[in-house]
């Protein structure tokens, strides 16, 4: 019987030594997945590539979220395994169970402008729930609806990683890393955030995009006297990345299983996991696996998200148009259109006694203009 060796480089990579090429092909092929768009690309179109993407390299390279896969192909092939782990020694993670009151215990009250400004913050069900899922698993992923109080959790998250040093929160956008600052500071913890102008060192909780992080490791090779993401990054011992599905797939895995190739804590959370194989595996690889749901439907089971009533009302416009561009000008410019919009518009807002409040989408700045004049001149609002 051949042996082979199974050498663990860090928390996510991994090699395995010693095997044929033929037992290699086997784990590429069961770790390969087509991407929709490869028709689309110069080197498909030439001949040059076939189209997929691979998850375990011809040379033994791969993921330790993948070791289910590799490991049965592996054996039923006849292969000893011998063990080489090289992870770093990760601190003892004696996480306490939380409860409803673990904010309210330490005497932290909801901030002014919140609805129960005042009062003791105290997590729901669903929320404790999901945080002691993540604390059970320190790499893994849960999707959990928007609306269900993201930024408190993964606040207490963070609180709950500090006797094992720094986190950094991933937030999809800068709007959020200022909100998600606010939350944490509102909860006295020591955040910095680094994005655009400010640029805050030395905090124990660091809020951030995966762009500014992709920025600083560009120019980590472009100036020697940068900051350097490895720098950067010195003492996290935690990666909380939230809306993982708004990432582009190829940097957030570029980040996570090479610049925070030894941290010890990933965790992910996103309102939708990836349908498309290739997407999902990235996110395996990058974070690990799928370990719990909390979906819209639950939240309006429990009283948290309004339940809704959606009536779809399709106008039948029978004009006819040379081209897009044409038709467009006639959508977004018709007077007759326009008024019909208002009118609609207007009757909506009187249900419920007058008090309905009415959402109206636009493509242009002028259309919307448009339309609140005529509701002011018509209408009188």
């Amino acid at each position: 019987m051949s042996t082979c060796k199974l050498i663990i480089k860090d928390e996510v990579n991994i090699k395995v030594e010693g095997l044929s090429v033929e037992t290699r092909r086997k784990i590429v092929n069961k770790l390969k997945y087509e991407l929709p768009y490869a028709r689309h690309m110069p080197a498909y179109k030439l001949g040059r590539w076939d189209g997929t993407k691979t998850f375990f390299g011809i040379g033994g390279g791969g993921y330790l979220a993948h070791i289910d896969t590799i490991l049965p192909i592996i054996e039923d092939d006849g292969y000893d395994i011998e063990l080489e782990d090289y992870r770093r020694a990760p601190p003892k993670f004696n996480f306490p169970t939380v409860d409803e009151n673990y904010w309210a215990v330490q005497g932290k009250t909801w901030p002014k402008g919140h609805p129960n400004a005042g009062q003791p913050i105290v997590l729901r069900d669903y929320q404790y729930s999901v945080i002691n899922r993540f604390l059970e698993n320190p790499q893994s992923l849960q999707e959990v609806a928007t609306g269900a109080g993201k930024t408190i959790t993964t606040a207490t998250l963070s609180h709950l990683c500090e006797p094992c040093g720094r986190t950094i929160v991933v937030v999809p956008n800068k709007s959020l890393v200022v909100q998600t600052e606010e939350d944490y500071r509102n909860l006295g913890l020591d955040v910095g955030v680094y994005f655009g102008d400010r640029k805050e060192l030395n905090k124990t909780h660091t809020i951030c995009t995966w762009q500014s992080l992709n920025i600083l490791d560009k120019k980590s090779y472009d100036d020697d006297d940068a900051l350097t993401l490895a720098e950067f990054a010195d003492g996290v011992c935690a990666i909380i990345i939230d809306e993982v599905h708004q990432a582009k797939a190829d940097v957030l895995m570029r980040l996570a299983t090479q610049n925070f190739k030894h941290c010890p804590i990933r965790w992910g959370l996103t309102g939708t996991i990836p349908k498309e194989d290739w997407e999902f595996q990235s996110l395996l690889a990058s974070i690990g696996p799928v370990i719990g749901h909390v979906s819209a439907h639950d939240l309006q089971e429990k009283g948290v998200l309004a339940n809704l009533e959606i009536n779809i009302l399709q106008t039948n416009d029978v004009e006819v148009f040379r081209n897009f561009q044409e038709e467009y000008t006639w959508l977004v410019t018709n007077e007759k259109r326009l008024t019909w919009i208002a009118g609609k518009v207007y009757e909506l807002s009187q249900l419920s006694g007058g008090a309905a409040n009415t959402l109206i989408l636009i493509n242009r700045i002028d259309t919307g203009n448009r339309l609140l004049a005529i509701l002011k001149e018509k209408y009188l609002i």
